[in-house]
């Protein structure tokens, strides 16, 4: 992912790139791609967030969603809870993909070999676990503020930005509250980046050891579109789990879930086993692309580095 898949490509430049360089660049990609869909990301947590706890509502289809957003909150509602967004790739994003680099790093020279696809597995389960940590704060954030126009007007939080968010938290709910959702969020991390990194990895490895591409824009956007269908498939019911924990509201400290699997029971239960996939295409649309923009935009990157230092 962050650096050389197999033997061909496993040139110096790549292996060259500090680091410190594997963080910045992770999180450089992240924002960038997360810039271009936040109205998609904005779309699915509001498609998630309908019917709760009631089953047979209709579901509500993504362009209807997309265009009630913009009557009600005007276009520039899409973008709703973007500083959230930004924030969250700041630290999850910068996080996650720079571990998986330097485990790729240490993994490539321990041997001539591409390591075997159950290591890069451990890698992106390890990579998202301590992403997703880190990036729990800025995912609340997010999650409240994409949420908040769809409440009506006086049960609306209001928070101004990232920081009135993150502050507000803190002093009305206290600082634990940050990581509200920790546990649901750092297991879809680890199903997501487990999914996502290694595939990405794997079919990069394949598609340039097989001469089907060569090792440029075309390998990327292939490998990170299997990457990106592989990561939405596995991760969607945890993260439907992860989204209605951090958005609910707490009364006399109870809240309407005791956590990630009881919300998982109340889904299936109140809602049918399919709504673990409510939004699944919003999802994958929204994956989908910010995965294949991430990735080329983290090979960009790093492209135009090494360029730098010849």
């Amino acid at each position: 992912m962050t650096t050389a898949t197999t033997a061909t490509s496993k040139t110096q430049s790549v292996k060259s790139v500090p680091g410190y360089m594997q963080f910045v660049f992770g999180g450089l990609s992240g924002m960038t791609a997360t810039t271009i869909v936040q109205p998609i990301d904005l779309v699915k947590t509001r498609l998630q967030l309908t019917g709760q706890g009631t089953r047979g509502v209709p579901t509500v289809g993504f362009f209807k969603t997309f265009a009630g957003v913009v009557e009600r909150e005007s276009f520039f509602g899409l973008y709703r809870g973007l500083t959230a967004a930004l924030f969250r790739q700041v630290t999850y994003t910068t996080t996650r993909l720079g571990v998986f680099g330097a485990l790729r790093d240490a993994m490539d020279k321990m041997t001539t070999q591409p390591p075997p696809f159950y290591l890069k597995v451990a890698a992106g389960l390890t990579a998202g676990a301590v992403g997703a940590f880190v990036g729990t704060p800025a995912e609340v954030a997010l999650i409240r503020m994409t949420a908040d126009g769809r409440l009506p007007k006086e049960h609306q939080r209001g928070y101004k930005n990232v920081v009135d968010a993150l502050i507000r938290i803190v002093r009305e709910e206290g600082l634990f509250t940050l990581w509200r959702g920790a546990f649901p969020t750092i297991g879809r991390a680890m199903a997501l980046n487990a999914a996502q990194l290694s595939t990405y990895d794997q079919a990069k490895q394949l598609v340039i050891s097989h001469g089907l591409i060569g090792d440029h824009i075309g390998a990327h956007a292939f490998a990170s579109s299997v990457a990106g269908f592989c990561a939405s498939s596995v991760s969607l019911p945890l993260d439907m789990a992860k989204t209605r924990v951090q958005n609910m509201k707490t009364v006399d400290g109870k809240g309407e879930y005791n956590g990630m699997i009881d919300c998982l029971i109340k889904v299936v239960k109140y809602e049918g086993f399919f709504a673990l996939w409510k939004g699944f295409w919003p999802f994958f649309f929204r994956i989908g692309p910010h995965t294949v923009l991430t990735f080329i935009f983290l090979e960009q990157f790093k492209g135009w580095y090494m360029r730098k230092l010849e």
